[in-house]
C-alpha cells in the first residue's frame, strides 16, 4: 500500500467539537446531497455516486475520542484503501489536523494519480479547516 499524508492544518475549535462532527456521516448530508448522487448516510457509513461513477461506500472502522477517526471502503469501493484523520489540541480552541490515506495502487495508477491524490488530500484538509474556521 502507498501512503499519502496531508499537510497539517489549524482549526480554531476544540478537538472534541471537530471529532463529534467528523465522526458521524449524517453531519455531511446537507452538503453532500448537493454534490453527490444517491447520497445515503448512517452514523458509521455512507454511500454515493460521483459524476456518474460508482457506487462508492465508506465506513468508519474505529474512533478514538477526540484523537482519531479511521475509515475504509466497503464492498462497493473500487479499490482497497484506509484513511484516518488525526486531531491534536495544542491549546484551547487550537486543534491541528492531518489526514493519512493508504491505498492499494498498482505502479501505473501510482504514476497516474499519485500526485493528484496528494493534492486532493491536502485540499480536503484545507476544506475541513476552512469550514470549521468559518463558523
Amino acid at each position: 500500500m502507498t501512503t499519502y499524508e496531508s499537510k497539517i492544518v489549524a482549526i480554531s475549535k476544540r478537538a472534541e467539537d471537530v471529532f463529534r462532527v467528523l465522526s458521524d456521516f449524517r453531519n455531511f448530508s446537507p452538503m453532500a446531497k448537493d454534490k453527490l448522487e444517491e447520497w445515503q448516510a448512517t452514523e458509521d457509513s455512507c454511500s454515493f455516486k460521483y459524476k456518474g461513477m460508482g457506487p462508492f461506500g465508506i465506513k468508519i472502522i474505529e474512533r478514538e475520542e477526540f484523537k482519531t477517526i479511521k475509515f475504509t471502503g466497503d464492498e462497493k469501493s473500487p479499490m482497497e484503501f484506509f484513511m484516518w484523520i488525526q486531531f491534536k489540541e495544542v491549546a484551547p480552541y487550537d486543534t491541528r489536523m492531518k489526514i493519512t490515506v493508504k491505498a492499494e495502487l498498482n505502479m501505473m495508477m501510482r504514476m497516474m494519480v499519485g500526485n493528484k491524490l496528494k493534492e486532493g488530500i491536502d485540499a480536503l484538509a484545507d476544506g475541513i479547516a476552512a469550514a470549521f474556521n468559518a463558523v
